[in-house]
């Protein structure tokens, strides 16, 4: 580590000062006895300065950060509490990123493209150097299928002679057979967690469907994420004929399912239907209702259908690639993309999601005052539903049942322990990611007024607490994202049942939670404290029905043996590999 050095200004010289010199430092310090005891004091000084600083990762950005102005947060160590606050810090230079150098990693294996220009995206190649590498390899076949997908984009995106082609022929009410551009366009439903867990299902359903996604973009996100596709736009333009949310409804007229129900389309017979006798465009509404997805649309012959509509709109609350799992005709080409199952959106969403360069400050500057020099990370996540509140002092109670059970941090003790074990020193962070200050101001005061037993030093932190949810809030959702990525690069997690914020953050680390399971309908406490996903792929909360036309209920964890009901939901379905 380079230890840099204040060298005070030197005084203008003078006759006196010259004759010293000529003399040879008569009367005061030789130079060379100077030397000497430098050298012999240098590994003294090392020894005592060059002690463990956690390494994070190198930046273009100078070596004195400006911390967030993010509250007060306490530091507490054996006893011993320091309040930081918003101040200039010093970042060692010349310190290693945690896994491997930008320049061996920064494409994740090929799974992101070089075609970008790093400064209008920081966090695209940079992200990922704050977490430990990822344990589940790239197949070469998603890679392949990837760059293809960028192709077709840039082909037929925003801005294209065909876009504007595609966007005529809809204006007009036409659906024209063997279309050269098909489109999904996605509506934003729910939270920032749910969003994002939908984008990246819509745009697996854009893989296999051959179709550009486009997103509406709402006030409340704009200025999250980069740009993920090199050359081209995600985002809807505006002039788009169908662009009001609130005619998009599980009772819209335009909905597969409604179409149907009405005789508009059949599916019957799906080889005999001419996209030319098709409307214009075809809604999905992929929304839970009554804990199922409400559109019925994994069958094959429903997407033959669905196959030959130019435009689909499409608007979800669900991470419904499980689904798209069970779709038949898709069985094949995934299993090719996805080897290992459980790395569906631990790939996808490290793909598409990029903060935007505001954000990513927020993220990094965060990062590197605060977690950067520990010796482990431990995030903690806490959401109350409005639909089953707990009380604080129960959901403290089993989040403290679930550190002892599963011994996420050291224990305490009643004296300050001789430093003669192993952990003694170690740093461990403890990150909070919820709306309520009351567990970091517990779990923190716990640290504070008692030592561990190991000799470890215990850091809480907690970036912000907003009281509530706001899901049409800028501000929030940038606070709520940068919260996910900090969560994301801890070594381990415990997060609330049923969250999609949780669900997101482990994903993207690559890591198995312990999860925090709700109470039944008819208890305040959960019996059981915690337990560990056998998966780090989120939870699709409201299967469909599946059999199909026969509409018969079936449990396809018994016949699909890379699927299994959630720890958390227990009719819900992840993916996972034995």
């Amino acid at each position: 580590m380079d230890v840099k050095r204040t060298r005070s200004p030197r005084a203008p010289a003078d006759a006196d000062a010259d004759k010293k010199r000529a003399a040879g430092w008569r009367g005061g310090v030789r130079p060379h006895m100077v030397l000497v005891g430098f050298l012999i004091t240098l590994p003294i000084l090392v020894f005592v300065f060059g002690g463990r600083w956690g390494s994070f990762p190198s930046s273009s950005s100078p070596t004195t950060t400006s911390v967030p102005n993010v509250g007060s947060r306490q530091v507490v160590a054996g006893g011993v509490a320091m309040t930081q606050t918003s101040q200039k810090i010093e970042a060692p230079k010349n310190v290693s990123a945690p896994t491997t150098s930008l320049s061996q990693n920064k494409l994740l294996g090929g799974l992101l493209s070089g075609a970008f220009e790093e400064s209008s995206c920081q966090s695209r190649y940079k992200s990922s150097l704050y977490r430990k590498q990822s344990p589940f390899p790239l197949s070469p076949y998603l890679v392949q299928k990837l760059r293809k997908y960028e192709a077709y984009h840039k082909k037929c995106g925003p801005g294209t002679k065909r876009y504007r082609k595609a966007i005529k022929q809809l204006k007009a009410g036409r659906n024209v057979e063997n279309s050269e551009c098909k489109y999904v366009v996605w509506f934003p439903c729910n939270g920032l967690g749910n969003r994002m867990l939908t984008i990246a299902s819509t745009f697996l359903y854009a893989l296999l469907s051959d179709r550009v996604l486009l997103m509406h973009v709402a006030p409340e996100q704009e200025g999250l994420f980069c740009e993920p596709f090199p050359g081209s736009s995600w985002v809807l333009p505006g002039g788009f004929p169908h662009n009001n949310p609130q005619n998009l409804h599980i009772g819209a007229p335009e909905s597969y399912v409604n179409m149907i129900k009405n005789n508009v389309i059949r599916n019957d017979d799906p080889g005999s239907v001419p996209a030319s006798s098709l409307p214009p465009y075809v809604y999905l509404h992929v929304e839970q209702s009554r804990l199922k997805l409400s559109d019925n649309v994994f069958c094959d012959e429903d997407q033959l259908v669905l196959s030959k509509f130019n435009w689909m709109i499409l608007k979800s609350d669900s991470y419904f690639a499980p689904a798209l799992f069970l779709t038949p005709m898709y069985e094949k080409e995934l299993g090719k993309m996805f080897p290992q199952k459980e790395a569906v959106f631990h790939h996808l969403g490290r793909y598409l999601f990029h903060p935007t360069n505001t954000v990513w400050g927020i993220i990094r500057r965060y990062y590197e005052a605060y977690l950067a020099r520990v010796d482990e990370k431990i995030g903690f996540q806490i959401r109350i539903f409005p639909e089953k509140p707990i009380k604080f002092e129960n959901m403290y109670d089993q989040l403290m049942r679930c550190i002892r059970e599963q011994q996420l941090l050291p224990e305490l003790g009643t004296a300050e322990p001789a430093n003669t074990t192993a952990d003694a020193g170690k740093v461990k962070a403890v990150l909070i990611a919820s709306l309520y200050s009351g567990y970091y101001e517990k779990i923190r005061g716990m640290y504070y007024e008692n030592p561990t037993k190991t000799g470890e030093i215990v850091a809480v932190y907690q970036p912000s607490h907003e009281e509530q949810q706001q899901y049409t809030s800028n501000e929030h959702n940038q606070k709520a994202l940068a919260e996910i990525y900090l969560l994301s690069y801890c070594d381990k997690i415990a997060m609330t049942a049923w969250s999609t914020f949780g669900y997101v953050a482990y994903s993207f680390a690559g890591v198995k939670p312990w999860i925090l399971l709700r109470p039944d309908w008819d208890k305040e406490r959960s019996e059981v404290a915690c337990v560990r996903s056998t998966s780090v792929e989120p939870c699709l909360h409201s299967p469909p029905i599946l059999g199909c036309r026969a509409k018969r209920e079936v449990d396809v964890t018994a016949v699909k043996p890379y699927v299994r009901h959630c720890e958390d939901v227990g009719f819900g379905l992840k993916l996972f590999d034995n």
